[in-house]
């Protein structure tokens, strides 16, 4: 098990957070769902190390380093004329030298063709779309082969088509590797269809993570978000969360 407590996380003497400890499974996708400003993505910063407080992250009795714990934060731009492959490589930058091994290369060449992103290989990172660079620095964090990674929205510049294949690749990531995924999403249907547990970000508190229906009920979700939420099954027996506004009378 990845088991990570942290303290109170505090910013700008403000309290955003209390006090923490939960687990996560090897193989396993955690969604973290909240309504904005509840602190979800100040929660994965401080996992990754990016925050004032100390977050240790322990497997099996041994604390990970950085290099193990790969994160993404939101709304991440690159402004680089480096190409997507260049981008993609740098992912392992501690293997990088002067001369890069062409296996590297192979197998980054061979990750972007599994993703579709292999006709952008040579194009520079500043000239893609958002969604595109979107899709390039997961490709990034899935060549690093972490531990645990932490992503924060990293379906939000997508469509559709690359919301299902991006959040497939990670899912497969961690079944395949014994590795974790911690993602923060808006989308609630989506994390009910592809995170194996949920964790309920809200109130300043971190609630204890478990099933998606049991989560995501009318019970939480319509006080939560202010809408009054239809609940149905869809052909892959996955939660789905139609939206609808409350009536101004009752709102």
């Amino acid at each position: 098990m990845f088991d990570i407590t942290g303290p109170a996380l505090r910013r700008g003497g403000n309290r955003v957070l209390g006090a923490f400890s939960f687990s996560v499974a090897p193989g396993e996708m955690l969604g973290v769902v909240g309504p904005n400003g509840t602190g979800k993505s100040t929660l994965l910063r401080a996992i990754a190390g990016l925050a004032p407080e100390t977050v240790p992250v322990t497997r099996e009795g041994r604390r990970l380093g950085r290099r193990d714990i790969g994160h993404l934060p939101q709304a991440f731009a690159v402004k680089s004329s480096i190409s997507v492959l260049e981008c993609v490589l740098l992912g392992r930058r501690e293997e990088l030298g002067l001369r890069i091994p062409a296996g590297l290369i192979d197998e980054a060449e061979g990750l972007l063709a599994r993703l579709g992103l292999a006709p952008l290989a040579d194009r520079p990172m500043s000239a893609l779309s958002g969604g595109q660079q979107q899709r390039v620095l997961i490709t990034q964090r899935l060549f690093r082969t972490p531990a645990l990674m932490l992503l924060d929205e990293p379906t939000s510049a997508l469509d559709l088509h690359h919301q299902l294949s991006a959040l497939s690749a990670l899912s497969g990531y961690v079944r395949q590797s014994g590795a974790a995924v911690i993602v923060a999403m808006h989308d609630l249907t989506l994390a009910a269809r592809y995170c194996d547990r949920i964790m309920l970000v809200a109130g300043g508190e971190c609630g204890a993570p478990d099933l998606p229906a049991k989560i995501l009920t009318r019970e939480t979700v319509s006080p939560l978000w202010r809408i009054d939420p239809e609940f149905l099954t869809c052909r892959a027996e996955s939660l789905v969360i139609v939206p609808h506004a409350i009536p101004e009378q009752q709102a």
